[in-house]
């Protein structure tokens, strides 16, 4: 499913920048520009991770935290141009989960930001679960494993099943044949293209209602499902 995350910072291309490489991965995105904004969409959204900067009007960064860490474990990253030992010790013992220094190289950022995600939510105790996945007119209930189109159920064999959450918990994200190999099939990955590409078709077969053409392909990239 989409993870949510907070971009806090008063400098408007960061967020832009970091805005458009989480939301190309398939993140939801909340922007802040102060410290005081950054803490009122917690309160009032569901947030997942927070990237924080140090140094923000009303509030900075290390006040932010310090007031977050007091009930909530959520992953937080520091991004500050405050690059010293001292700076990121500071971050790291008032709770970050870790600490980018400015500039920074948005592939790396990323890396990071789906590392701790990954870690968290996937690794630890933490995973989220959910009850019920929507995409356009497609329900997913995941207690039942059942797939609905509008109201009506979908016959779905346990590869596709698993294939078609992966892409309802990430709409719009582009998956690779060896990502969808191992979610569906639960091994390694091999040369199984002819496999995938028979699944995929049968996949769609099933769940096209004439209107909406829900799974693309990438050419030379994967497949996604459409937001």
């Amino acid at each position: 499913m989409a993870y949510s995350i907070l971009i806090a910072d008063d400098d408007a291309e960061i967020r832009q920048l970091l805005h458009l490489y989480l939301e190309k991965d398939g993140y939801e995105v909340y922007e802040a520009v102060n410290g005081s904004e950054a803490l009122k969409i917690c309160d009032e959204k569901q947030i997942d991770m927070i990237l924080l900067d140090v140094m923000m009007p009303e509030l900075n960064g290390y006040q932010v935290i310090q007031k977050i860490r007091k009930d909530n474990n959520i992953p937080v990253i520091m991004i500050s141009a405050k690059g010293q030992d001292e700076d990121k010790i500071l971050g790291l013992d008032l709770g970050a989960d870790d600490y980018i220094v400015k500039p920074f190289n948005p592939l790396e950022a990323m890396a990071r930001i789906n590392s701790n995600i990954r870690r968290f939510y996937s690794l630890g105790s933490r995973a989220k679960e959910v009850k019920s996945l929507q995409v356009k007119n497609l329900r997913l209930d995941t207690e039942q494993c059942i797939v609905y189109r509008d109201d009506e159920a979908i016959d779905l064999t346990s590869v596709e099943y698993k294939i078609l959450r992966l892409f309802m918990e990430n709409p719009g994200k582009v998956f690779t044949k060896q990502q969808i190999y191992e979610e569906g099939w639960g091994e390694e990955y091999i040369i199984a293209d002819n496999n995938i590409m028979v699944c995929i078709s049968k996949l769609r077969a099933k769940l096209t209602d004439g209107q909406n053409d829900y799974i693309k392909t990438i050419r030379g990239l994967g497949y996604r499902l459409e937001k």
